[in-house]
């Protein structure tokens, strides 16, 4: 017998994978006649998955003018910058003092789905993944301040870094296994409890992901009319 649908659930994950996948643009507005239709939901379990996915920051709701992906601006990416190895390092010590043996189990299944889309040369699940990935680590933190700002900077750092996601070239592939290996590295770290290993590989595993976010932010220009002229 087919299992019921679950247009709510549905809705839930695929409104989270096209914001990080950039599907779903920044600050573009959401169609509630559409969504409800496509679903197979009503106008009510609708706005319940827009409040859930509001306070989780993949969207914003705005007083009288319905919901919208969250936005990016300058500001956004410079608090981004400013906060975002501090809040990762916290997260990660915090993950080594506190993790269980099923929280672990749950960060190796989802790094083998990591390896699983980089072999198969999925971006989309690559993206997904990896925030997952760093999601069950900040679930194993167990602090209340700091998973809405990991939360939020994870969507960030998913949109903002698509060029990691998609290489164009050999060091890029090779950056990508190399952030699998880091993972790898993670999961044995905060299996045994090694704070100072954990803070180790978040400084090395910022650095990765930082010089391929400057390429989405800072894409080689465009030829001139000089450059054509042969």
């Amino acid at each position: 017998m087919a299992k019921a649908r679950n247009g709510k659930q549905e809705l839930y994950e695929d409104l989270k994978h096209r914001v990080l996948t950039l599907e779903l643009q920044p600050g573009a507005d959401l169609d509630e006649v559409g969504l409800s239709r496509e679903y197979g939901i009503s106008r009510t379990p609708l706005r319940d998955v827009f409040r859930q996915l509001a306070g989780e920051g993949y969207l914003e709701i705005r007083n009288n003018r319905g919901a919208c992906v969250s936005s990016m601006s300058h500001k956004t990416l410079r608090d981004f910058f400013l906060v975002a190895q501090m809040i990762y390092s916290a997260v990660g010590r915090l993950a080594a003092q506190n993790a269980t043996a099923e929280q672990i189990k749950e960060l190796k299944a989802a790094q083998n789905a990591f390896r699983g889309a980089l072999t198969a040369g999925r971006p989309d699940k690559l993206v997904f993944f990896n925030n997952r990935f760093h999601l069950i680590i900040g679930e194993m933190a167990d602090n209340v301040f700091l998973m809405p700002s990991l939360r939020r900077l994870l969507i960030d750092h998913a949109r903002i870094g698509q060029t990691f996601y998609r290489p164009r070239d050999r060091k890029m592939i090779a950056n990508l296994n190399k952030a699998a290996d880091q993972h790898d590295a993670f999961i044995e770290a905060i299996a045994t409890r090694n704070e100072a290993a954990v803070s180790e590989l978040v400084a090395a595993h910022w650095e990765l992901s930082r010089k391929q976010i400057e390429l989405f932010i800072n894409p080689d220009p465009l030829a001139s009319e000089f450059d054509w002229v042969a």
